[in-house]
């Protein structure tokens, strides 16, 4: 795989994306409501084009726009990301009728869209899940025109853009002891009866709510894929977003890193900069290092699945993992330099602080992006004898 590098383009591109989200979206992210979904600002997403990218454009490209709206604006990469990854099993997975209600919708920002895999006992172990889709004693009941019908019974929990999403895409259990064999996708609108949801107080300023299904009705018009088959929706899905959660990582760990250079480069300490104490710079350079690193990992990665690499899974699951713990290294250490101004309510920091923890923990957790990796490894292996 070459070696990957920006092009003229992509790099006006990339600046033109800091400029946006600095001039248009920052002010729009700071009106909104913490722990609730900012419809303006999903909105000018939506006029601005960069949503419907989202559709057209591949995992490089995303890359590229989460790194650089997380750089300027992490409210506005999240709130992007987030329609992403809501919509995409309907955009990969979804029947013409699917798309055409949803997608145009999603694009120009007037429906929120959110992905619902985790439960309350199923979080990392994703093929554990236990929302049911039930249809009665054996096989889903048939329906007038002959589609099936199942009610969805359960709790989904951790969910980003819940409870004020528009549409759903829910993964639930249809062949019960199954495992992963044994989920299905589902597009459910929020408007279903029996669908309820609560926002949940978290440490990350966007929303994220818990659902609960009292007996919801889907049909077979609801499916995303096939019945069965819906846990390769969730893992295809994820196996796009991965690397991109890494960008949003290297974008807050780029402007960790800038406000530190700013910040060392006229701080006054000691007697002199603090950049000229020799402990200072070689932290920098560290954390610089540490940045481009995994940049060049999360490209990688993105351009790995565009080319329709058969290493993606282990990629994917290498970018994440290396971006999220370094800016989290990243970002503790621009505290440090900054000293106690750093932990002030409204400084740059002390909300990279609060934003940079969650990746490490959604899309997969560390820990499990290591076993994605060794089990790769080993298949390889075991392949190649």
């Amino acid at each position: 795989m070459p070696a990957f590098s920006l092009d003229p383009p992509q790099s006006a591109w990339c600046a033109e994306l800091r400029a946006l989200a600095a001039e248009r979206l920052r002010p729009l992210a700071e009106k909104g409501e913490p722990g609730h979904v900012n419809r303006a600002l999903v909105t000018e997403l939506g006029e601005l084009g960069l949503l419907e990218r989202l559709f057209t454009s591949g995992a490089v490209d995303l890359c590229l726009m989460r790194e650089s709206l997380a750089y300027a604006c992490t409210e506005a990469e999240t709130a992007l990301a987030l329609q992403g990854l809501g919509a995409h099993p309907v955009h990969a997975h979804g029947t013409p009728a699917q798309r055409e209600r949803w997608l145009p919708r999603v694009a120009d920002g007037t429906a929120i869209a959110a992905f619902a895999l985790s439960e309350p006992a199923a979080g990392s172990d994703a093929a554990a899940l236990e929302l049911r889709a039930e249809a009665g004693a054996s096989d889903p009941v048939a329906e007038p025109d002959g589609g099936a019908r199942w009610r969805l019974t359960g709790e989904k929990c951790w969910i980003s853009n819940a409870p004020e999403a528009d549409f759903y895409t829910v993964f639930a259990r249809t062949t019960p002891g199954a495992g992963a064999r044994g989920v299905t996708a589902f597009l459910v609108p929020a408007d279903r009866p029996g669908l309820t949801g609560t926002g949940l107080d978290m440490l990350s300023p966007h929303p994220i709510g818990a659902l609960s299904f009292d007996a919801v009705p889907v049909t077979a018009d609801d499916v995303l894929g096939e019945v069965d088959r819906g846990f390769r929706v969730a893992m295809g899905t994820l196996n796009l977003f991965r690397p991109s959660v890494g960008a949003f990582a290297v974008g807050m760990a780029q402007a960790a890193l800038d406000a530190t250079l700013a910040h060392t480069a006229q701080r006054e300490a000691f007697g002199g900069k603090l950049k000229d104490l020799q402990s200072v710079a070689h932290q920098v350079a560290e954390m610089a290092l540490r940045t481009e690193a995994a940049r060049l990992m999360v490209y990688a990665a993105a351009t790995a699945y565009d080319e329709g690499a058969a290493d993606v899974p282990k990629r994917a699951a290498m970018a994440k993992l290396l971006a999220t713990e370094t800016a989290q290294y990243v970002v503790d250490q621009a505290v440090q330099l900054h000293g106690a101004r750093a932990l002030c309510r409204g400084h740059l920091l002390e909300h990279l602080y609060r934003e940079v923890r969650a990746p490490r923990i959604y899309e997969g957790a560390s820990e499990v992006q290591r076993g994605i990796i060794a089990k790769e490894l080993y298949a390889t292996r075991e392949a190649a004898q």
